[in-house]
């Protein structure tokens, strides 16, 4: 009785489910992981807490004299966005740059050192030689750098909470602003994360093991973009931000995702 052998056809579906496995328990094994998460966390209540402390007291200038006083937060919220009408709200001009919007930017550090150890490593070129395709490989990335990034998103949002708890601040909704203007404004930071996971992951196949090549070019990268986010994402948000949003992540990701192959095949592993 002859027994046939039968070779399973490793279809693209399963390649990337088995990538993204693969990934995923990196992922969830990083200390990286965990100290972005961390920080995402802490940084928030750290500001919210020292702004608010710092409130009133009066800074002069040696040379004019000239007295500055320092105004702290005065509502929760103000550490995702600016308020509606709140340009007038006492120059919050730190709070207005270091907000959520700065998980944007450590995003970068996570993609930057997650692609660069697999190819410092050599891990890279033996998983193209064995396992996945080089699209499989940037899709992986994509998508794991995007949770990291929603993770992190996330968890400002709670360390925001949590600072303005402390710090007795009011979380009094003003200006029009509703409480589905406020998650329609986390969703849209969410899907707009995919934009600048793209181009933090094309970046950083281009320098491969370069490490400082690769965190230097995601940041000077993602700066130019970064001014955009808050008027993309306003804190008085609606479907419309979130569907823009949603559209913008979805075609970068699959554009600059479609360059990233191409880089990593016309370009050396090593």
């Amino acid at each position: 009785m002859e027994k046939t052998v039968k070779f399973e056809h490793n279809s693209s579906g399963k390649r990337i489910k088995s990538m993204l496995k693969v990934d995923f328990r990196r992922m969830f094994k990083s200390r990286l992981f965990y100290i972005l998460i961390a920080c995402s966390l802490l940084i928030p209540i750290v500001m919210t807490v020292m702004m608010t402390m710092m409130d009133g007291s009066v800074s002069v200038d040696p040379q004019t004299g000239k007295e500055t006083v320092m105004q702290g937060p005065e509502n929760t919220w103000q550490s995702i966005g600016t308020l509606p009408g709140g340009e007038a709200m006492g120059g919050m001009d730190v709070m207005s740059m270091c907000n959520i919007n700065m998980a944007f930017m450590g995003i970068a550090v996570f993609v930057c050192l997650f692609i660069s150890d697999e190819f410092r490593s050599g891990y890279a070129k033996n998983l193209f030689t064995v396992r996945v395709k080089k699209s499989d490989y940037v899709i992986s990335k994509t998508l794991s750098g995007f949770i990291c990034g929603a993770l992190m998103l996330l968890a400002y949002l709670i360390g925001a909470l949590l600072g303005g708890a402390v710090s007795g601040l009011s979380f009094e909704l003003v200006g029009g602003l509703t409480a589905a203007n406020i998650v329609m404004c986390i969703l849209a930071k969410i899907f707009l994360m995919p934009v600048f996971v793209s181009v933090f992951t094309l970046i950083s196949v281009a320098a491969k093991q370069k490490t400082w090549l690769a965190v230097c070019g995601s940041l000077g990268g993602g700066m130019l973009l970064f001014m955009t986010v808050s008027m993309i994402t306003p804190l008085a948000s609606t479907a419309i931000n979130v569907l823009l949003c949603l559209g913008g992540g979805l075609l970068f990701a699959f554009g600059l995702g479609a360059i990233s192959n191409i880089v990593l095949r016309k370009s050396s592993l090593v």
